[in-house]
């Protein structure tokens, strides 16, 4: 299975060609238009399946299947955390939950990181699950960490690790969460201001059949967006 989570930067319509180069089985796209704006070209591959949550039709998050996969919106889903969305991933062989995530920053200050904490909190008895993923942007970093803040990304990497829940490219590469030397955002587009807050975790089940974890290059994706797709791929 492979799964690609990719920022789109908006008017996905215009930009889908290009991710589908990669033949991603799951699609994660936050900033993606309403389906309804998905109007491609004839000649780019249609989804076997697909979801869409947002209130701005031209900005919201969508999630889509280029393989056999389902992709179902689970019922304990909270609209409290907009846009982190519980979902059952599943074809006749293998199920999955993955949480597709774009994190917000809420109206009382600039942390990102306090939706998904919380969403997890919440979801705590899912994340149990033989077979999980959180992926998506989650606009948060460890250089971001404030101590006296108890919702910051290192806590929220410890929280998932004490659920054998593990980030994919850190584990892969084998780098410490603050000290990545892959960016997945650079802001504004500029080289000079690289970050990584794109993030795909997996449980310890999926962690042992990972076979590659990637970031797209600067060079290939800037002019499409200011994300980089990360890609993660697992023999299953």
């Amino acid at each position: 299975m492979k799964l690609i989570t990719w920022n789109c930067n908006m008017a996905f319509r215009k930009k889908a060609e290009f991710i589908l180069k990669e033949q991603p089985d799951i699609l994660i796209v936050p900033e993606c238009e309403h389906p309804d704006k998905l109007i491609f070209k004839n000649t780019i591959a249609q989804p076997t399946n697909q979801l869409w949550f947002g209130q701005n039709h031209n900005k919201g998050l969508g999630i889509f299947s280029y393989s056999d996969f389902k992709i179902e919106l689970l019922s304990i889903h909270n609209a409290e955390f907009k846009y982190v969305l519980p979902l059952l991933v599943s074809n006749n062989k293998f199920k999955v939950i993955i949480f597709a995530i774009w994190a917000q920053k809420p109206e009382k200050h600039d942390c990102y990181t306090e939706q998904v904490w919380n969403a997890i909190h919440f979801y705590s008895d899912l994340l149990d699950n033989e077979n999980v993923i959180l992926a998506g942007d989650f606009n948060s970093n460890s250089i971001w960490d404030k101590p006296n803040r108890i919702y910051n990304h290192t806590n929220l990497v410890g929280i998932l690790k004490n659920k054998n829940i593990f980030s994919t490219y850190h584990t892969f590469h084998n780098q410490e969460q603050g000290k990545e030397t892959t960016p997945t955002l650079f802001m504004h587009r500029k080289l000079e201001r690289p970050y990584h807050i794109d993030f795909c975790f997996a449980s310890k089940n999926l962690i042992d059949k990972m076979k590659s974890v990637e970031i797209g290059k600067y060079e290939n994706w800037t002019k499409h967006s200011d994300h980089k797709p990360l890609t993660v791929t697992f023999e299953i």
